[in-house]
Parts: structure tokens; sequence; C-alpha cells
């Protein structure tokens, strides 16, 4: 067996096709376009494994179009203007028969990448599919989601999911030769989160652990088997989860060995880049902080560069950010400060601000004495004149605490010779 089981027994015609009855059943939106072969430029949107990439395909067979495929993790601009080209030699212009370029996964093209597509699809040279598990509305730009209609694709019922067992058992020629009995499906249904892939793929596994040619399935063995095995990287699932986790705590452990592993698993697994880029953001300032200052400037450049660019090469970059960030010193000073003064201010309620501190922007509020007494820093030697900057509730209350790294202990010792012994620094 060399494809996977749902390769295998994909549709070939929309006759085949399961679910999506409101695109392309007998009233769907999508079947009369596709029986003329007037297809327009569109994003198919909708769950993981609901048939996005198969409804494409069968687009292109019923309407006699050549196709094309591009996946948005593993190409670049370059990519694009190669099959472009391919594309206007092989098909008319403005004609029905448009050669179809579909893009799996758009949402993961960066505004540039999505812009080297606009000409194409406005002149006529291809009529582009976009897939998406995202809302095209965030992920898609304006100038080109303009020039698309959007569908939306359900996630497959109970009955769409049995549906696809019995015809796997029906129609590959791999299975037709197993006696298989599916006498439970709740764990293999339970599983597969509503995702047709996904299902056939824990259903090949069990199969083929099994070296009798008389299989029953059942929850238990479903269960067991499964766990026995790695589950693949799965963008919604626990172990999405989990491998973020590690890759944050190998960084915040200043392992860059760590972090680069759970990064390429992440990269491999088609994360969102700007996904990876946000949390590396958030650690630079929740653990690395005044250590560090330059590490938040880091990550801030590094989510605004793989914005714009997109995979392949983003991961470089992330790359790059994760090894700086591993071996920089850390500090989770500010992250504690926050959640004191929070956590004091829930406690405390809405203290007066003292009144030396407001703003005075009438006559009244001046003549009332607001900021009367207050001492403007930069009129003083060294920029500096004590006062109270705390509702006198909570006067002397400390809530930044410096780190023992050498940023932060130069931090304590600035604090300490500007407050003395007020804030016991």
């Amino acid at each position: 067996m060399n494809q996977p089981l749902a390769e295998r027994i994909r549709p070939q015609q929309l006759s085949d096709y399961i679910s999506q009855l409101h695109l392309v059943g007998p009233e769907g939106s999508l079947t009369q376009q596709i029986a003329k072969g007037l297809i327009p430029s569109l994003i198919l949107w909708g769950p993981p494994g609901t048939g996005k990439t198969t409804l494409a395909q069968i687009m292109a067979q019923e309407s006699k179009r050549p196709f094309y495929q591009l996946s948005a993790i593993h190409s670049g601009v370059k990519d694009i203007r190669e099959v472009i080209e391919k594309a206007k030699q092989s098909g008319g212009i403005f004609t029905t028969k448009n050669p179809i370029l579909f893009i799996d996964e758009i949402h993961r093209f960066s505004k540039s990448q999505q812009d080297s597509l606009l000409a194409a699809v406005e002149k006529g040279w291809i009529t582009l599919i976009g897939a998406t598990t995202e809302n095209p509305s965030f992920e898609v730009i304006p100038a080109l989601l303009s020039r698309c209609q959007v569908y939306v694709l359900n996630a497959f019922t109970k009955e769409d999911l049995e549906a696809l067992l019995h015809r796997a058992m029906k129609t590959d020629t791999e299975l037709q030769n197993k006696n298989i009995e599916l006498k439970e499906t709740e764990a293999l249904l339970r599983l597969s989160g509503g995702d047709g892939r996904k299902l056939l793929n824990i259903f090949e596994l069990v199969i083929n652990s099994n070296e009798s040619n008389t299989i029953e399935i059942t929850n238990e063995k479903v269960m067991q088997l499964v766990q026995k095995n790695t589950v693949l990287y799965d963008k919604t699932g626990e172990q999405h989860y989990d491998i973020v986790s590690a890759f944050i705590k190998s960084i915040r452990g200043s392992d860059p060995n760590g972090a680069v592993y759970w990064l390429a698993r992440m990269i491999e697994g088609g994360e969102d880049v700007k996904f990876i880029a946000r949390r590396m953001l958030i650690l630079a300032s929740e653990d690395i902080g005044n250590a560090n200052p330059t590490a938040l400037i880091m990550a801030n450049n590094t989510f605004q560069a793989v914005t714009t660019i997109g995979y392949p090469e983003s991961r470089i970059i992330l790359s790059q950010c994760a090894i700086y960030l591993a071996t920089s010193a850390k500090s989770n000073a500010s992250y504690l400060a926050i959640g004191k003064a929070q956590q004091l201010v829930k406690q405390t309620g809405d203290l007066p601000v003292p009144i030396h501190l407001r703003n005075a922007p009438t006559k009244l509020m001046k003549e009332l004495g607001y900021g009367e007494e207050y001492k403007y820093s930069h009129d003083f030697p060294n920029n500096f004149a004590e006062q109270e900057f705390l509702p006198n509730e909570i006067s002397e209350t400390k809530f930044f605490e410096p780190g023992e790294n050498a940023r932060e202990k130069e931090l304590r010792q600035f604090l300490k010779n500007r407050w003395k012994n007020k804030y016991d620094y």
C-alpha cells in the first residue's frame, strides 16, 4: 500500500462526493456552476478533512480544466509565478476552460504571496480556488477576497463519517479482501473530531495492526492502538498544546536545542507562523523582560517579518529568534509586578488619585488644588524629586522586585539610590 486509504478512495466525480449538500446537492449553490463549467475564483472555508481539496479536484475534472495545485506551507512567490506561466500557456483568457490553480491553506500565504496572485485572477489567466480553515475575512487580503466568492464547508456529521467508513470497505481494493465488522464506531468517530481524513487514517491503522483478514472493530481496540502510536501534529488537538508548551518551556529553560526541535515539530506540522511568533513575543516580555529589553524588539521584528514573508523562508527567522530568546538572560519580574498590582486593585477597589497627581484642565480644578503640589522631575537635580505616586492607603507598596540578572541588579541599585529605604530596594 503506497498511498494512504484517504487518497485511495478519494472521489473522482461529484456523484460520489459525501456531504456539503448545500453546495453540491441537487439544489446546491455550486452544482449548476460545475455542470456548466462556469466556475468563478473562490475560497472554500471549512474545518480540516471536510473535502476541500477533493471538491476542487472534482471541479477541475468535471469542467475538463487543467488543474495546478500548490501548498501555501511549502510554496513561495517563485512557485506561484511558475504555475501562472504554465497556466497562461495551457488555457485561454476568460474562457470556460481557464486553468484552475488550487492553493491549499491559502491563509498561510503572506501578503506579498497573495499579492502575486492578483493580476492572474483579474486578467483571467487562472481560476483561483483557495482552501482555508481560517476565517478568510481576516486571513485573505481584501483585494484578493473581493475577486473571489466564499463558500463554507460544514464539519462532517456522524452519518457522513459512517458513510466514509462503509465506502472504504466497499470500494478500496485492499479492504475488499478482508472481512471487517464495524461492531462499534464511537471511538473512531470521537477521535476523528469530524475530520474525514483523520477518521480514515485511524481506521487504516486499526486494520493494518491485524494480521488476520477477519477484523472486528471495537472501541477498546481502537483506543488501545491509538494510544500506542504517535499521533500526528494536530493544530487543534491536545498534542498541539503539548508541543507549544514544550517549545515555550525549552526557551524559558535556556535550551536552544530543545527550542529548535519543538519549533521544527510545529513547522513540519504546518503550524501558522504568526501563532509561533506571537507566542515568542509574549515570552520575550513574560520570561525575559528587562533582563534583556532587546528580546522584545527581536520578537516583535520576527512577528512582522514572518507575517510578510510566510513559509518556507520564515522558518529561518523563527529559528533565529527562538535561539536568541533561549540564550538570553531571564526575568519574570514585570510579569509578577503587574500580577501583584492587579490583585491589589481587586482587593482595594478604586482608590482616589492623590490630588497633586491629578490633571487640572479647568480653572475650577486648579482652584481646588489639582496638581498644585506636583514636582516636575526635570526641574530637579538628576531629574528626580521624591514624592508619593501611590494612593495614601497603599503608600510604600512594592510591586516590582528586580531579578538577580546583571541588568536588573543595575535597576535595583538605581532604585535604591533614588528611593533610599522607602521600597526596601
